[in-house]
């Protein structure tokens, strides 16, 4: 039975993302449920400050810094995106109180997401296109029957691959609408 580019790939991407939403869910019910939504406004600041944290895969991949493994960072980019996210997930809840928030955390989402389409889905799809490439061509169909058979599954890795033109701009407007929410905070903050 031929592979499938959804089934193998593109399944638990998208499994990942209902995780995350999920948890989120749970989390925020469990909140309400144990009398400590209280606590959402500090998981937003940790979720920020280990979100910052994993920038650090940037500084290490342009060799700002010199010290650790290139992969180890990565990965705690990776883990550290998600729970920060889930972290933030938390702290604005459902709760549909003023416009900037919201934007910078539909922001966060579509960042997210780009970045689980550069973890789950570039390289696990180009393999699977390879793969797919190198049995067809065992099977001595033409190079015209390969690009037929695979055109969908060719057209599928196009699209993914172009995700990085979405993950950085968005993170910058994630960046700048987050800030500008810490900002209001800090203006309109009961200070007393």
């Amino acid at each position: 039975m031929k592979a499938s580019l959804w089934r193998e790939h593109i399944a638990p991407f998208v499994i990942m993302i209902a995780l995350l939403a999920l948890a989120t869910l749970a989390g925020d019910y469990f909140l309400h449920l144990l009398n400590l939504v209280w606590i959402g406004r500090y998981l937003g600041i940790l979720g920020i400050l280990i979100i910052i944290g994993s920038l650090s895969y940037s500084l290490r991949k342009r060799n700002i810094i010199a010290i650790g493994n290139t992969k180890t960072f990565l990965t705690m980019h990776q883990y550290g995106g998600w729970f920060g996210s889930w972290l933030v997930l938390l702290h604005s809840g459902v709760h549909f109180n003023a416009l900037l928030p919201w934007l910078a955390t539909g922001a966060m989402a579509v960042n997210v997401i780009s970045g689980l389409v550069g973890k789950f889905l570039l390289a696990s799809s180009r393999q699977h296109v390879q793969g797919e490439k190198t049995l067809l061509e065992q099977q001595k169909l033409t190079s015209v029957e390969i690009k037929d058979r695979l055109a969908k599954d060719t057209f599928i890795l196009k699209v993914i691959a172009k995700w990085r033109k979405v993950h950085i701009p968005i993170f910058i407007a994630f960046a700048a609408l987050a800030s500008g929410h810490i900002i209001s905070i800090f203006l309109f903050w009961g200070w007393k």
